[in-house]
């Protein structure tokens, strides 16, 4: 599996950006999800989905204002960030794991990690 993720940039508060995850080898039995890690603080789960069903989770944080959506056939994910704030600032990874449903937003679930993207939300 290969992940790597891009779309970032400078955006202004209430802004929108859209993250793209090209998922090279996920199969059915895994998950793709997006993680955050703002400076100095600890990585953080933003949402993921389930590649076979397309269950997508968010955290509440996100909830109304992101969006995740795939493209199967590009085994692409992507994240569609509106109304940006600058706390949403932060290097946003895309990683697959095959995540069991209870520990579906702990980032100990996902094993491959794509090299992330920078968001700078300016206020």
């Amino acid at each position: 599996v290969q992940l790597q993720a891009c779309g970032g940039g400078l955006v202004q508060s209430g802004g929108s950006l859209r993250l793209s995850c090209t998922a090279s080898g996920v199969t059915s039995s895994y998950s793709v999800g997006w993680f955050r890690q703002a400076p100095g603080k600890d990585r953080e789960f933003v949402g993921t989905i389930r590649w076979s069903s397309g269950a997508i989770y968010y955290d509440d944080s996100v909830k109304g204002r992101f969006t995740i959506s795939r493209d199967k056939a590009k085994s692409t994910v992507y994240l569609q960030m509106d109304s940006l704030e600058s706390e949403d600032t932060a290097i946003y990874y895309c990683a697959a794991g095959r995540a069991i449903l209870s520990a579906i937003r702990d980032a100990r679930s996902y094993v491959y990690w794509g090299q992330g993207t920078l968001v700078t939300v300016s206020s």
